[in-house]
C-alpha cells in the first residue's frame, strides 16, 4: 500500500533492515552521512578553463590590467582570492596562470615576483617547483622548443629563492650522463678529423669519395633535442644571478656550457657589466669614447668592480669558466687585456706597504693564470685578428721574459689538447701551414707571406714549430721564409725567439752527425735562420741570450752548439765575421779603422747593422749578460778538452773549442765596437781579478780588457788636450804618453800577479803589459788598403756616372753616399797614422825598460814566446800578424838584450811540438804568423842592401852576446850578410824536418795541422828546390794512402800538392839560395844549436840533413823514428844544462865564421885546385857530401877547444898551457898534408875525449887536425883553424872565471860532456838506421848488441891510428916528398884497411842515389861525417861560450886572425914542397 520510497524516507534503518528493503543498516548509514557531507560540506574546484570561464577571465582581467598606477601585489592577491571563492577557481591552476601572466610581461618583475611570493605562503613549498618541472616536461618532445620567457621566470624565481635549484635540475633534460657521453664523443670526432687532415691522399677518387661521406654524414646529423639546463644557465647569465650559474656550470665538463655561442656571450655581458666602471677609470685609451654599458637593474647581480681587488673576486672566477669561448667577443678580449695593462703599470712602480705588494703579486698570478687559460687559447680562436694581437702585446711585454715564455710553452704545447675545438683548429692549422710551405719560393715571398702573417696572428705557436722543422730539413728556405715574416704582429714574433729556443733546446734531437765529428745540419740551419731573423726584425733578444748563458754556466754538453746560435746572431746583427778563410786584403784591412773594417775586412758586405747592433747591445746591457758570457765562453773552452775527454773523436773536441773560441773572439769584438767607455770600464773588472777570481785564461782576459786600456788612453789624451791648447806634435806627443802612463801603471802592476816572481827577472811587466794591450792598429797603418778601398769607391762612382737607367735623383743620392765614404775613409787613414806615430814615440821612449835580462838573453827569449807569442799568435788571424810585426818592431826600435835572430831561430827550429798541439783553426793561425815571420826572413835574404838597412847595425843580430847589455857593437860581432842567407836555409831546412816528421806520423791531427800551416805559408816556403821535391813526395805518398781512410785528409793534401807544383818555377837550386862553401856549414851550425829544447836539436837535425836532400823518403821514415828518440835523450840532458851556452856559443862561432870566410877568400886559388881534383859531378849526394865536409872543420875545431877548455881547467898554470898549444899547433901543421880518415875514429875521439887525462890531449888533437884534412880533401880545401889558444892562455884564470861567471854562473865542462854523450848516443842511433835498412828484420836487442860491437872495434881502430899517425909525423919532418896525387890513394888503402870497405871514396861520392840501389858503405860513411858534425857543433858551443867569457875579446880576435895565416902559409909551403 505504501511505497517503498515513502518507507525509506520515514522509517528507520534498524527498521527497514528488517523489513528486508536494505541489507545492512551499517553501510547504509555511511552511505548517507558520505552524501549528506558531499551535498552540504565539501567546497567545489573548478581547474579547467571551461569548467568556469568566468571565473578565469575576470582572473586573466585583473592580472593583465595596466600596473602602471599605485596596483599593489597585495591588492591584487586579495582580488585573487575573492575570485577563487567566488568562482570556485583551482588555487594551483590559479598560480600556474599567475606564471604564464608573468612570462608574457617579463618587464614586471617588482610587481610579480612579491605576488608569487605571499601567493606561496598559502600553497605549499613544493607545489611551485612542480608546477614549473611539468611546464619543462611539456616541451620535452623531440619537437618540442622551451619558450625563453620560461627560462627567464624560472631564473628569477631561482634567484629570489623561490624555488631551490637542486629541486627545479631534475625536472631538466637531457640527463647529466647524456651531456658527459656527447662531450666525449665531440673529443672523439676532432681526433678523427685531426686523423683525416694529417693522412696522406693519394688519388683524386678518394677526395671525391670523402666529399660523399661528408654529404651523407650532414644529412643524417638532426637537430639535437632542446637542452634545458644550457637555456635555463643562459637566463640566470642573463639575470646576471651568478651563483646559480656557477654551480649549473660546475656539473658539467670543463667549458662544455661557454662552448654554446649563447652562454659565451650572455656571461661575455656580464663581465662587460661587471667591469664597467673600473674600465671606464683605467683602461679607456685616451682619446677613445667607448660607448658606456649601463648596469643590470637587478640588485642582486654581482657587485661592479672599482678596483682590480675586485676584479679577483669576481671577474677572473667567470673568465675563466669562458675559457677559450672569450673569442665571441672581441671587445671584451680588448677590455681585459688594457686592464691587464693597467694593472702592470701599478704594479711596476707601485712602492707601497707590505700588504699591498702581497696583494698586488696574488693579482699578478691571477692575471697571469687568466692569459694562460682565456686569453691565449681565445686568441687561437679568434679568426685572424691582427689587432687583439698587437693588444696582447701591449700587456705581455710589460711582463718579463720569463713570463711570457712560460706562456707560449703552455700555449703551444697544453692549451690545445683542452678542447676539442682547439684540437681543430691545430689541425688545420698545421694543414694551412703545409699548403703555404708548399709553394712558398723566392718569387712568391709577398702573397705566401701575407698568407704566413694570416695564419700566425691566431696560431703563432703551431705555425712557427711546423716552419722551423721544414727549416731544419730544408736550409734552401731560410731566405725566403725570412724574408715572407715581415707581416707578423710584435706577439709572433716573440713567440717565433722562444719557439727557436723550445726547437735548439729540443732533447731529442741529436745534435752531432752519426760520424760524431760533425754538427747535424739541423742544427746550422736553425743557426742561420735565427740571425737572419733576429737582425731583419726587431725581435727581443734577452731570451736567447740568457738561454745561451745558462747553459754555458750549467756546463751541458750541447753548450757548443748553442754558442753556434749566438756566433750567427752577432755576426748578422753586429756585421762582425770570424772567419778562418780571410785574405791577406782582409786581414790588412781588419788592422784599419772601424770604417775600413766594413768596407774591406768582411766576405758579404753586412750593410746597415747600425740598429740590429744598438739592439743586441741594449740586450746584452739591460740583461746585464755582457761580461757573464765572455767568462762563461772562456772558461768553458778550456773545460771543452777535459769535458769531452777521451769519449769523442779529437776532430770534433778541437772543432768544438774553436767554435766556442770563435764566437768569444766575436763576442768581445762586438762589445770592443759597440760599448762605450764608461759601459766598458764599468763592467770588466782589473787583469788580475780576471785571471786570479774568474779564472778566465790570460788570452782572454787581456782580449776583453784590451778595449778598454785604448778607450780609457784615448779619453784621458782628449782630456789633456782641451785642459791646455798646444798644437806641437810635440805637446801632443808628450800629452800622448802622459795618459798613458796614467792608464797602464795600475795594468803593469796587476799583471804582476799573474806569473811566477822569476819571470819578471827576464822581461819587464811594462813590456808584457805593452805586448798584451797593443794592437795591429797601433802598430801599423794599413796604407795599400786605404787606397784600394778608396778606388773602389771612385770606379763605383764612375759606374754611376756611365749608368743612363739610373734616375738623376737615385744617381746623386749614391753619388753622396760614396763621395762621403771616402772622404770618412781618407779621414780614417789620417787619424791612425797620427796615432801610430804617437805610439812609436812611445815605445821608443819604453824600450829600454823591457828586457832585463836579469838570467840569460836565450831565457828571456825563451819567456818572451812562452808568455806573449805563442799564446796571442795562436788567438786570431789579427793577432798572428800583429805578433809578426811587433817581433819585427822590437828588433827595429833596437831594443837592448833582444836576439832578433835568436827569436827567429826559436819559431822556426822545431815547430812540430807547436803544430800537433793546435786545433784546425789556431793551425791555420800559427800558419799566418810563420808566414809573416818568413815574409820578413825572406825580405831580409832577398837583398844584401836591405839586409844592410835593416839588419846590419842592429843589435838582434849580434853574434857575441855579452853578459853586460849592448855596448856599441863591433863590426865583426855582427852577423854578416852571406851568413845569414846560410842560416836562413837552415831554418828552411828546419821546416822540412818537421813537416815531413809531422806528415809520417799518421796521426789524424799532424797531418791535418801541418798541412794548412803548410798552406799558409806557401808564398815563402818551399824556396829551395831539394826541400821541395822532398815536402812534395811525402804529400803525394799522403794522397795516396788517405784516399780511402780519411777523405778530409786527402782534400787537404790534394789541395796542398796542387798549390806547391803551381809554385815549383819558383824555387830555386840550393846554391843560388846561399853559396855552398865551407862557411856556410859553420853558419848553420852555429845557429842551428838554439832549438827550442835548448842544445840538443841540431844533431838530429844534421843527421837528417844528407837524407832528405838525397831524397830517398823511406830511409826518412825509418830516420825520423830514430832522431826522435835521440831528441828526447837530448832534450832532456840539455835541459839538465843551462841555455846560455847555446845563445852565447852560437853567436861567438858566428863571428868566427866571418873571419874563416876572409881567410878562405885568401886561399881561394888553392880551393880552385882542389875542387877540379875532387868534384867530377854535383849530384845532390854531392851536395849531401859536400854539406858533410863542411861540418867537418866546425867539429874539429869545437873537439880542440873542449880539450882547451878542459887543460884550462885541470892545469891552471900557464905555462904548461903554452907547451900544450904549441904543440897542438905544429901537429896541425904536419897533419894537413894527411888525407882521408876515417870517420868511426871521429867517434872513437870523441869517447877518449872524455877519458884521457890532459897529458894525452895533445894526440887528440893531432888526430883532429888529421880529420880537418881528410875532410879538406874529400870535398874543400880546409878553413883557417880557430883561434889559436895561445891569447886565451896569457888572461889570468881568476880573470876568465869571473867573467864567465858572469854570464852564465852554471857553465861547467859537464855541459860539453853531456853533449858529446848524446852525439854518441846519437852516432848509435844512426848506425842503428842504417842496419835497419839492410837487414829490416832486426830486432832491437840485435841492433843495440851490433852497436856495442861497433864501438870496440872504432875505440881499437883509433887506437891503431895514432900510433901510425905519430909514425907519420916523424916521417914527414925528414922529407915532405909526397905529391898531390897520392892523396886520394892514400886515403882509399887505409879505408880499405880500417874499415874494410870495397868502393873507392870517389865512387862513392859520384854516384846518385838512383844508381847504386845498396847503398850501404856509403850510407855508412855519410852517417858517420854527419854524426861528427853534430860533436863539432856542440863543442863549438863550449869554446863559443869560453870565448864569451875570457876577457879580451878583441885581441884574441887578432891574434887567431895571424894564427891563421901563419898555418895557412906553412901548409901552403908544405904543399908546395911536395910540388
Amino acid at each position: 500500500l505504501v511505497s517503498d520510497t515513502v518507507l525509506k524516507e520515514r522509517l528507520d534503518p534498524e527498521t527497514l533492515e528488517s523489513l528486508g528493503l536494505i541489507k545492512q543498516s551499517q553501510q547504509f548509514n555511511q552511505k548517507s552521512v558520505k552524501i549528506k557531507t558531499k551535498l552540504f560540506y565539501k567546497q567545489q574546484k573548478f581547474n579547467l578553463l571551461r569548467e568556469e570561464n568566468e571565473g578565469y577571465a575576470k582572473l586573466i582581467a585583473e592580472l593583465g590590467q595596466d600596473l602602471s598606477g599605485n596596483i599593489t601585489s597585495d591588492l591584487i592577491l586579495e582580488n585573487i582570492k575573492s575570485l577563487i571563492g567566488c568562482f570556485n577557481l583551482d588555487p594551483n591552476r590559479v598560480l600556474d596562470i599567475i606564471l604564464e601572466v608573468y612570462e608574457c610581461r617579463p618587464e614586471y618583475d617588482d610587481f610579480f615576483v612579491p605576488l608569487i611570493e605571499s601567493y606561496m605562503y598559502m600553497c605549499e613549498p613544493q607545489t611551485l617547483c612542480h608546477i614549473l618541472g611539468f611546464k619543462f616536461k611539456f616541451y620535452q618532445d623531440p619537437s618540442g622548443e622551451t619558450p625563453s620567457s620560461l627560462y627567464r621566470v624560472a631564473a628569477v624565481l631561482l634567484q629570489h629563492n623561490l624555488i631551490d635549484l637542486e629541486d627545479l635540475y631534475v625536472h631538466l633534460l637531457p640527463g647529466d650522463n647524456a651531456i658527459i657521453e656527447e662531450h666525449k664523443r665531440e673529443i672523439v670526432e676532432a681526433k678523427q678529423i685531426v686523423r683525416k687532415l694529417t693522412m696522406v691522399v693519394l688519388s683524386s677518387e678518394k677526395t671525391e669519395e670523402k666529399e660523399k661521406e661528408k654529404e651523407k654524414e650532414e644529412e643524417k646529423t638532426e637537430k639535437p633535442p632542446d637542452n634545458q639546463k644550457l637555456g635555463l644557465l643562459e637566463a640566470l647569465l642573463k639575470i646576471g644571478d651568478w651563483q646559480h650559474a656557477q654551480s649549473i656550470m660546475d656539473q658539467m665538463p670543463p667549458f662544455y656550457a661557454t662552448s654554446h655561442k649563447p652562454i659565451a656571450i650572455a656571461l661575455c655581458q656580464l663581465v662587460h657589466v661587471t667591469i664597467e666602471p673600473l674600465y671606464r677609470r683605467v683602461g679607456v685609451p685616451k682619446g677613445a669614447k667607448g660607448s658606456p654599458i649601463s648596469a643590470l637593474p637587478n640588485k642582486r647581480a654581482p657587485k661592479q668592480a672599482d678596483s682590480f681587488e675586485d676584479l679577483r673576486k669576481e671577474v677572473f672566477n667567470m673568465l675563466c669558466y669562458l675559457g677559450p669561448h672569450l673569442s665571441h667577443d672581441p671587445i671584451l678580449f680588448a677590455k681585459v687585456v688594457r686592464l691587464g695593462k693597467a694593472f702592470m703599470k701599478e704594479f711596476q712602480c707601485d712602492g707601497s706597504k707590505q700588504e699591498d705588494k702581497e696583494k698586488m703579486e696574488i693579482l699578478f698570478s691571477c692575471l697571469l693564470s687568466i692569459t694562460d687559460q682565456v686569453l691565449l687559447p681565445s686568441l687561437s680562436l679568434m679568426d685572424c685578428n691582427a689587432c687583439m694581437s698587437e693588444e696582447l702585446w701591449g700587456m705581455f711585454k710589460t711582463f718579463p721574459y720569463q713570463y711570457r715564455y712560460r706562456l707560449y710553452g703552455q700555449w703551444k704545447n697544453e692549451t690545445y689538447n683542452s678542447h676539442p675545438l682547439l684540437v681543430k683548429v691545430k689541425a688545420q692549422t698545421i694543414d694551412r701551414a703545409k699548403y703555404i710551405m708548399k709553394r712558398l719560393t723566392k718569387e712568391n715571398v709577398k702573397p705566401s707571406g701575407r698568407q704566413i702573417g694570416k695564419l700566425s696572428h691566431s696560431n703563432p705557436t703551431i705555425l712557427f714549430d711546423y716552419i722551423l722543422s721544414q727549416i731544419q730539413k730544408y736550409d734552401n728556405l731560410i731566405t725566403p721564409v725570412v724574408d715572407s715574416l715581415k707581416y707578423l704582429t710584435s706577439l709572433n714574433y716573440d713567440v717565433l725567439a722562444y719557439c727557436i729556443i723550445e726547437a735548439l733546446a729540443n732533447p731529442e734531437k741529436e745534435r752531432m752527425k752519426h760520424d760524431d765529428t760533425t754538427i747535424s745540419s739541423w742544427l746550422q740551419s736553425l743557426a742561420s735562420f735565427c740571425g737572419a731573423v733576429f737582425r731583419k726584425y726587431p725581435i727581443e733578444l734577452a731570451g736567447l741570450l740568457q738561454y745561451v748563458a745558462n747553459q754555458l754556466k750549467a756546463g751541458k754538453r750541447q753548450v757548443f752548439f748553442d754558442l753556434l746560435i749566438l756566433k750567427e746572431v752577432v755576426q748578422k746583427m753586429a756585421g762582425i765575421e770570424i772567419t778562418e778563410e780571410m785574405t791577406m786584403e782582409q786581414l790588412e784591412a781588419m788592422t784599419g779603422g772601424e770604417q775600413l773594417k766594413a768596407e774591406g775586412g768582411y766576405f758579404g758586405q753586412i750593410r746597415n747593422t747600425k740598429k740590429s747592433s744598438q739592439r743586441l747591445k741594449d740586450a746584452l746591457l739591460d740583461h746585464d749578460l755582457a761580461l757573464p758570457l765572455c767568462l762563461l765562453m772562456a772558461q768553458q773552452r778550456n773545460g771543452v778538452i777535459f769535458q769531452e775527454g777521451g769519449e769523442k773523436h779529437l776532430k770534433l773536441v778541437g772543432k768544438l773549442y774553436d767554435q766556442c773560441h770563435d764566437t768569444l773572439v766575436q763576442f768581445g769584438g762586438f762589445l770592443a765596437s759597440n760599448l762605450s767607455t764608461e759601459d766598458y770600464i764599468k763592467r770588466v773588472p782589473s787583469i788580475d781579478v780576471l785571471c786570479n777570481e774568474f779564472h778566465t785564461p790570460h788570452d782572454a782576459a787581456f782580449f776583453l780588457s784590451r778595449p778598454m786600456y785604448a778607450h780609457h788612453i784615448s779619453s784621458k789624451y782628449d782630456e789633456l788636450k782641451k785642459a791646455e791648447k798646444g798644437n806641437k806634435q810635440q805637446h801632443k806627443v808628450h800629452k800622448y804618453i802622459t795618459s798613458c802612463e796614467l792608464v797602464m801603471a795600475p795594468v803593469h802592476d796587476a799583471v804582476i800577479s799573474l806569473h811566477l816572481p822569476k819571470v819578471w827577472d827576464d822581461i819587464s811587466p811594462q813590456f808584457y803589459a805593452t805586448f798584451w794591450s797593443l794592437t795591429m792598429y797601433d802598430l801599423a797603418v794599413p796604407h795599400s788598403s786605404y787606397d784600394r778601398e778608396v778606388n773602389k769607391l771612385k770606379v763605383q762612382m764612375k759606374a754611376i756616372d756611365d749608368n743612363q737607367e739610373m734616375p738623376p735623383n737615385k744617381k746623386k743620392k749614391e753619388k753622396e753616399r760614396c763621395t762621403a765614404l771616402q772622404d770618412k775613409l781618407l779621414e780614417e787613414e789620417k787619424k791612425q797614422l797620427e796615432h801610430v806615430q804617437r805610439v812609436l814615440q812611445r815605445l821608443k821612449l819604453e824600450k829600454d825598460n823591457w828586457l832585463l835580462a836579469k838570467s840569460t838573453k836565450n831565457e828571456t827569449i825563451t819567456k818572451f814566446l812562452q808568455l806573449c807569442i805563442f799564446p796571442r799568435c795562436i788567438f786570431s788571424a789579427i793577432d798572428a800578424v800583429y805578433c809578426a810585426h811587433f817581433v819585427e818592431l822590437v828588433h827595429q826600435q833596437k831594443t837592448p838584450n833582444f836576439s832578433t835572430l835568436l827569436c827567429y831561430d826559436r819559431v822556426f827550429s822545431d815547430i812540430i811540438y807547436t803544430v800537433a798541439s793546435c786545433t784546425e783553426n789556431e793551425a791555420s793561425r800559427y800558419g799566418r804568423f810563420l808566414c809573416c815571420m818568413l815574409e820578413t826572413v825572406t825580405r831580409w835574404h832577398s837583398d844584401r842592401v836591405i839586409y844592410e838597412k835593416e839588419c846590419g847595425n842592429y843589435p838582434g843580430f849580434l853574434t857575441i852576446l855579452r853578459a853586460t847589455g849592448f855596448d856599441g857593437g863591433n863590426k865583426a860581432d855582427q852577423l854578416d850578410y852571406e851568413n845569414f842567407r846560410h842560416v836562413v836555409h837552415k831554418w828552411h831546412y828546419k821546416l822540412t824536418k818537421a813537416s815531413v816528421h809531422c806528415l809520417e806520423t799518421g796521426e789524424y791531427t799532424h797531418i791535418r795541422n801541418i798541412l794548412i800551416v803548410l798552406t799558409k805559408i806557401l808564398p815563402w816556403y818551399p824556396k829551395v828546390l831539394n826541400l821541395g821535391q822532398a815536402l812534395e813526395r811525402r804529400v803525394h805518398k799522403i794522397c795516396q794512402e788517405e784516399k780511402e781512410k780519411r777523405p778530409d785528409l786527402y782534400a787537404l793534401a790534394m789541395g796542398y800538392s796542387g798549390q806547391l807544383k803551381s809554385r815549383k818555377p819558383f824555387m830555386i837550386p840550393e846554391n843560388e839560395f846561399h853559396h855552398k862553401d865551407p862557411p856556410a856549414r859553420n853558419a848553420v851550425a852555429a845557429t842551428v844549436q838554439n832549438g827550442p829544447g835548448g842544445a840538443g836539436m841540431p844533431t838530429s837535425l844534421t843527421i837528417n840533413t844528407v837524407r832528405l836532400e838525397e831524397g830517398t823518403t823511406e830511409e826518412t821514415d825509418k830516420l825520423k823514428e830514430k832522431s826522435q828518440g835521440v831528441v828526447k835523450v837530448i832534450n832532456k840532458a840539455v835541459n839538465a844544462t843551462p841555455k846560455v851556452t847555446t845563445s852565447n856559443g852560437n853567436s861567438a862561432s858566428n863571428s868566427k865564421i866571418i873571419k874563416e870566410k876572409d881567410d878562405k877568400e885568401k886561399s881561394g886559388k888553392e880551393k880552385d885546385k882542389e875542387k877540379k881534383d875532387k868534384t867530377p859531378a854535383a849530384t845532390p849526394e854531392m851536395k849531401a857530401l859536400g854539406k858533410d865536409g863542411k861540418d867537418k872543420p866546425k867539429e874539429e875545431r869545437a873537439n880542440k877547444d873542449d880539450k882547451a877548455r878542459e887543460i884550462k881547467e885541470k892545469t891552471p898554470k900557464s905555462d904548461k898551457e903554452k907547451e900544450k898549444v904549441k904543440k897542438e899547433e905544429k901537429a896541425s901543421k904536419e897533419e894537413k898534408s894527411k888525407t882521408v880518415v876515417t870517420i868511426i875514429e871521429s867517434k872513437s875521439t870523441a869517447e877518449k875525449e872524455r877519458e884521457k887525462e890532459p897529458s894525452r890531449e895533445r894526440d887528440v888533437a893531432k888526430e883532429m887536425k888529421s880529420k880537418e884534412n881528410a875532410k879538406g880533401g874529400e870535398k874543400m880545401p880546409v878553413a883557417g883553424s880557430l883561434k889559436s889558444p895561445v891569447p886565451r892562455s896569457e888572461t889570468s884564470e881568476s880573470e876568465r872565471e869571473q867573467k864567465r861567471r858572469k854570464v852564465d854562473t852554471h857553465s861547467s865542462p859537464s855541459h860539453s860532456s853531456t853533449v858529446k854523450d848524446n852525439v854518441n848516443e846519437l852516432k848509435d842511433s844512426s848506425a842503428k838506421h842504417y842496419i835497419n835498412h839492410t837487414t829490416p828484420t832486426l830486432s832491437k836487442s840485435k841492433e843495440r848488441e851490433v852497436d856495442k860491437k861497433d864501438l870496440d872495434k872504432s875505440r881499437e881502430r883509433s887506437r891503431e891510428r895514432e900510433k901510425k899517425d905519430e909514425k907519420d909525423r916523424k916521417d914527414r919532418k925528414r922529407d915532405h916528398s909526397n905529391s898531390d896525387r897520392e892523396v886520394p890513394q892514400d886515403s882509399t888503402k887505409r879505408r880499405k884497411e880500417e874499415n874494410g870497405t870495397t868502393g873507392s871514396s870517389k865512387h862513392s861520392k859520384s854516384e846518385s842515389p838512383s844508381d847504386s840501389p845498396r847503398l850501404n858503405e856509403k850510407e855508412k860513411e855519410k852517417n858517420k861525417s854527419k854524426s861528427s858534425g853534430k860533436e863539432k857543433g856542440d863543442s863549438i858551443k863550449a869554446e863559443k861560450m869560453e870565448k864569451s867569457s875570457s876577457g879580451s875579446k878583441k885581441e884574441s880576435r887578432h891574434d887567431k886572425e895571424k894564427t891563421e895565416k901563419k898555418e895557412k902559409r906553412d901548409s901552403t909551403g908544405g904543399k908546395e914542397e911536395k910540388k
